[in-house]
C-alpha cells in the first residue's frame, strides 16, 4: 500500500518541463512585441514621410496624362497594357476613367512617327464632332482636315474647332467651290458616273473633291498617312500591340501603300439611343473576318429580312501613305496617278460604323434629300437599297409608322437571337470606344474646349467673326443655289460634247462606291 500511495503522490516538476514552459513564454512574448512594434513604425514613418515613394509620384509630368499611342517610343506602354484586361476596363468607379488628365489639348511630340491625318467632310455639331476628334486624337492622330458646312460651318461650332491644335477647318465658299471647279477630276472618268445626280452621289463627288485637296494639304504638312472618315464612324485598332492606330500604320510594312479597314456596323439594342459612341457596344462584323460557312450559315438571321447584310455599305474605309501621284478613289478607297497602289488588308482592325443609331438619323436624312419617295426616283438619290426603303418611310409614314418600322427594321429587341449570332461570331462586343469616350466627357475635355474658346474670344471678335461667315455663307449659297456641285449650264453642257467626242476625259478605273456585303445569290453564283 505504501509504494502504491507513493507512485500517486504528484512528483515536483524536473529542471526540462521548466526550461520548455520558459521557452514558450518567450516566444509568445515576442510574437506579441513585435506587430506592436511594426505598428509603431509603421506609424512613424507615416508621420516623418519615411522616404518611400508613390509609385504614381515617380511619374514625370509630361507622361502622367499621356494615353495610349501618345508615347514617342512604340514599345513604352506594352508592358502596361498586357497586363491590363477587358474587366479593368469595365469597372465601375466613382472617379473619372482619366484620373490623371492635364491637358486637353493633347500636344503630340514633334518627332512622332508616323503622323496621320484624318480629313472629313461634314455638318454636324459639337455634340457629334468633339467625342469623335478626340477619341481618335487619343489613338494616336496627329491632325485633322474638316471641310464644314451646315452646322459644323456656324460660329458656335467653327470657333470651337478652329481654337483645337491640330484642327483645319476648311469653309465651303465661293472661293473654294471655283477651285474645286477647276479640278481635274472633272475631266476623268473614274467619277464621272456621279456627276450630275442628287443627295448621295452629290456627297460622293464632294467628299472626293475634298479628299483631293486634303491630300496637298496633308502633304504640305508632312504627314505620313491620310484617312477618309465619316463623324459617324471611329477606327477600331485591334490586332496593335496597344490599342494605337499610330502603332498599327508603325508595324505596316513600307512596300505598302494602302491599308485596307473593313467596317464593322453598329447593332443597337434600344430605340431611344441620344449618345451613341458611349451606348452601343454590339456590332456585326464584316464578311472579311468572319468563316464563309458562319457567314453564309447564319445570313437569313442576320439579315432579319432586310435587303443586305448590313444596313448600308460594307466595303470599308482604307488609309493611304501620303505620296506624290495620289488621288482619291471615291470616298471609300484611294489610288494613284503613276501606278497601282499596294494594298494590305487587315485581319482584326475595323472601322466602327454607327449607322442608323438613333431614331432621328431616319428623318434627318429624309430632310437633306428632296426626292421624290417613289422606288424609281429613289434610285437617282441613294446607291444602296436600305437607304432607299428608310427614305421612304420617313417620307410617308407617320411618327408611330416610323418607330415600329425602325424597331423592326434596325433595332436588335431579341436577346436569344443576339446571343445566338454573339456565340456564332456573327455579332460581337466591344467597349473601348465606350470606355475612351466616356472617360473623355467625365475627365472634362470637352466641356473644358468650349470654354476655353469661348474666353479666348472677345465679343467685339465674336461678332466680327459672325459677320464674316455670315457673309462667306452667303457667298457660297449665291454661288452654288441649288448645292448642286457641278452644275454650271454652260461647263456641264460642254463636258458632255467633248466627252462625247472623247477628246476631253482621261480614262480610268470607276470610283470604289459604297458597296453591300456579299449575298446569297452571289455566293451560289460564285459556287456554279
Amino acid at each position: 500500500m505504501a509504494g502504491l500511495y507513493t507512485s500517486l503522490r504528484p512528483q515536483p516538476p524536473s529542471s526540462s518541463s521548466s526550461s520548455q514552459q520558459s521557452f514558450f513564454s518567450k516566444v509568445l512574448l515576442f510574437l506579441t512585441i513585435l506587430p506592436l512594434s511594426l505598428a509603431v513604425f509603421a506609424f512613424f514613418l507615416q508621420w516623418r514621410g519615411g522616404g518611400v515613394d508613390d509609385p504614381i509620384s515617380r511619374w514625370s509630368p509630361e507622361e502622367s496624362h499621356k494615353f495610349p499611342g501618345m508615347d514617342s517610343s512604340p514599345l513604352a506602354t506594352v508592358a502596361h497594357s498586357s497586363q491590363s484586361s477587358d474587366c479593368s476596363l469595365l469597372a465601375h468607379t466613382n472617379t473619372p476613367s482619366f484620373p490623371y488628365y492635364k491637358d486637353w489639348k493633347f500636344k503630340l511630340h514633334p518627332d512622332l512617327k508616323p503622323k496621320i491625318c484624318i480629313t472629313t467632310s461634314t455638318s454636324a455639331g459639337l455634340e457629334q464632332i468633339l467625342p469623335w476628334m478626340f477619341y481618335h486624337k487619343v489613338i494616336g492622330v496627329t491632325s485633322f482636315l474638316l471641310f464644314v458646312e451646315g452646322k459644323a460651318a456656324s460660329p458656335d461650332v467653327s470657333k470651337v474647332l478652329e481654337s483645337i491644335p491640330g484642327v483645319k477647318v476648311i469653309y465651303r465658299t465661293r472661293k473654294l467651290e471655283e477651285q474645286q471647279a477647276k479640278s481635274r477630276i472633272w475631266n476623268e472618268t473614274w467619277l464621272s458616273s456621279f456627276f450630275y445626280k442628287p443627295c448621295n452621289y452629290e456627297l460622293f463627288v464632294k467628299q472626293s473633291l475634298n479628299m483631293e485637296m486634303a491630300i496637298v494639304m496633308a502633304r504640305d504638312a508632312g504627314m505620313d498617312w491620310i484617312i477618309h472618315l465619316d463623324t459617324d464612324e471611329l477606327i477600331h485598332p485591334a490586332g496593335a500591340r496597344e490599342y494605337s492606330l499610330r502603332q498599327l500604320l508603325l508595324d505596316v510594312p513600307s512596300n505598302f501603300d494602302m491599308v485596307i479597314f473593313p467596317n464593322y456596323e453598329s447593332s443597337v439594342e434600344r430605340d431611344d439611343i441620344k449618345d451613341p459612341f458611349t451606348e452601343v457596344s454590339m456590332f456585326k462584323k464584316n464578311y472579311d473576318h468572319l468563316m464563309k460557312d458562319t457567314y453564309f450559315g447564319m445570313y437569313k438571321e442576320a439579315t432579319r429580312g432586310n435587303p443586305n447584310y448590313f444596313l448600308t455599305y460594307g466595303n470599308g474605309k482604307a488609309a493611304a501613305r501620303v505620296q506624290d501621284h495620289l488621288r482619291p478613289n471615291g470616298a471609300h478607297r484611294w489610288h494613284n496617278y503613276m501606278k497601282t497602289p499596294k494594298e494590305i488588308k487587315l485581319e482584326e482592325a475595323a472601322v466602327l460604323h454607327y449607322t442608323y443609331s438613333k431614331f432621328s438619323d431616319l428623318t434627318s436624312r429624309r430632310d437633306r434629300c428632296g426626292c421624290k419617295p417613289t422606288k424609281e426616283d429613289v434610285k437617282r438619290c441613294f446607291m444602296l437599297e436600305f437607304d432607299r426603303s428608310a427614305f421612304i418611310i420617313a417620307s410617308t409614314a407617320t411618327e408611330d409608322e416610323m418607330l415600329n418600322w425602325y424597331r423592326e427594321h434596325v433595332v436588335w429587341t431579341d436577346k436569344a437571337m443576339n446571343l445566338k449570332l454573339l456565340r456564332k461570331g456573327i455579332l460581337t462586343r466591344i467597349y473601348a470606344p465606350m470606355v475612351i469616350v466616356q472617360g473623355l466627357r467625365e475627365s472634362g475635355v470637352f466641356s473644358s474646349i468650349v470654354l476655353s474658346a469661348q474666353e479666348s474670344l472677345s465679343k467685339d471678335k465674336f461678332l466680327a467673326s459672325f459677320e464674316s461667315n455670315s457673309s462667306s455663307k452667303a457667298a457660297a449659297s449665291e454661288s452654288l443655289p441649288s448645292r448642286k456641285i457641278g452644275r454650271n449650264q454652260h461647263s456641264q453642257a460642254a463636258r458632255r460634247v467633248l466627252a462625247e467626242s472623247g477628246s476631253l476625259f482621261e480614262f480610268h478605273d470607276e470610283a470604289v462606291p459604297p458597296r453591300s456585303p456579299p449575298g446569297i445569290d452571289a455566293d451560289v453564283i460564285t459556287e456554279a
